[in-house]
């Protein structure tokens, strides 16, 4: 089943307990909470208090948006073990993680060793707790092509690795579908929006009907539970948010 979430950096602006109440608003199930503004890297009392909020809520937290960077993040003072003590705290089942900081046109062999390596590592720290990992299918990580996104899956096969997908703003719809069908085995969550033709035109997710109906029955296919969770919106806006959700909740009850 798919059910519908919301992330938290959506209203970077706004406090947990604000985000909580819309995704209720909207009638959505989960939240995957951001480590970069509402629950900070660390701070295990925060992680406990927004875990405790969004479980009082009746809602889920669906995953921890780490933005730990695999392979460079610890140079950057970021240490796993630190985001993962964060996510236990707060009741995420898997913890986003970004596939280093070169795209696939820049990276050269040993980094894509280096970003494999690194990923079993961490992978095996988050198995030993009973979390999984899941890659940002991102521009400028080792995600951004399908080919690549393949590669580092097939040199990481760790029944604790998964991977979000959204659709890249530079592919066709065919090649969006390619993708997602690719890593379909290993998906966890698919993070939802309507930008056209560019991250700075968002568009109503409405206008998007066609293409993500397909996604979404694609993605029914697995007959696992998935999230998919919206990611921004038109103007930051709370009022287009609810629209959003509104579209989102009648394509997966239908």
């Amino acid at each position: 089943m798919i059910h519908p979430g919301l992330l938290s950096i959506t209203f970077r602006q706004l406090a947990p307990r604000a985000i909580v109440d819309l995704a209720q608003q909207a009638q959505l199930r989960g939240i995957e909470w951001g480590g970069d503004i509402h629950v900070p890297h660390g701070d295990l009392a925060r992680a406990r208090e927004v875990r405790a909020l969004t479980a009082n809520a009746g809602l889920a937290v669906s995953a921890y948006g780490s933005y730990y960077r695999v392979a460079t993040s610890e140079e950057d003072d970021l240490s796993f073990d630190r985001v993962l003590e964060t996510a236990v705290a707060l009741g995420a089942p898997t913890i986003r993680i970004w596939a280093g900081k070169l795209g696939s046109d820049q990276a050269e062999a040993a980094h894509r060793q280096r970003v494999a390596m690194e990923t079993l590592r961490v992978a095996n720290l988050a198995a030993a707790v009973g979390l999984t990992i899941s890659f940002e299918y991102h521009s400028s990580t080792l995600t951004d092509t399908n080919e690549s996104a393949q590669q580092l899956l097939a040199a990481v096969k760790h029944p604790a690795v998964f991977t979000f997908w959204q659709p890249p703003l530079d592919q066709s719809d065919e090649d969006c579908v390619a993708g997602l069908r690719a890593v379909l085995p290993r998906l966890s969550h698919l993070h939802v929006y309507h930008w056209r033709p560019t991250p700075v035109e968002r568009r109503p997710l409405a206008e998007g009907a066609a293409r993500w109906r397909r996604f979404l029955d694609i993605v029914r296919s697995t007959g696992r539970d998935h999230f998919a969770s919206l990611e921004f919106v038109r103007d930051d806006s709370p009022e287009v948010f609810l629209e959003d959700a509104c579209v989102l909740r009648e394509w997966l009850t239908r």
